[in-house]
């Protein structure tokens, strides 16, 4: 599993990513996150392209440590994608895994991250790994912390 750039040799290929049809209420299209990204800077996007060998899987973007706003100075994952036909291949716990490890790099002491509630809501998948709810919520989205050992 790897982490890369999108660059104008991929973009379509990781753009044409989809999750299963009762996911998109929770999780938005490579585009539009692409298109949010752009469109708000100050929340320092940093963004990858899931590779499995060859082959585009999946994307990950997360807000690098914002100067201001809610997470100020936080690392925050924004978006987790992992395209339909490659779910529940451990692609999304490799991925947080790897983004962990850069984020702990980086100085962090946790990774957070957020979910609408719903009828197949993503909560058992970060609940599995570790993440719990801080008590926030931020524009109606449940925030959740990853917090790393010490040491």
């Amino acid at each position: 599993m790897q982490l890369r750039e999108i660059t104008d040799d991929n973009r379509d290929a990781v753009r044409s990513l989809r999750v299963r049809r009762n996911q998109k209420q929770f999780v938005a299209s490579v585009s539009k996150s692409l298109k949010e990204a752009a469109k708000t800077p100050g929340a320092h996007p940093w963004y990858r392209a899931v590779y499995r060998g060859d082959e585009p899987v999946g994307f990950v973007m997360l807000a690098w440590k914002p100067p201001t706003g809610p997470f100020r100075g936080r690392h925050f994952l924004w978006r987790l994608l992992v395209d339909k036909r490659y779910q529940r291949l451990g692609i999304g716990r490799e991925v947080l895994a790897q983004v962990a490890a850069l984020v702990r790099a980086d100085g962090a002491t946790e990774l957070l991250t957020s979910y609408e509630p719903g009828d197949g809501e993503p909560w058992p998948f970060y609940r599995k790994l570790g993440f719990r709810p801080t008590g926030e919520i931020d524009d109606g989205e449940i925030v959740l912390r990853l917090t790393f050992p010490a040491g």
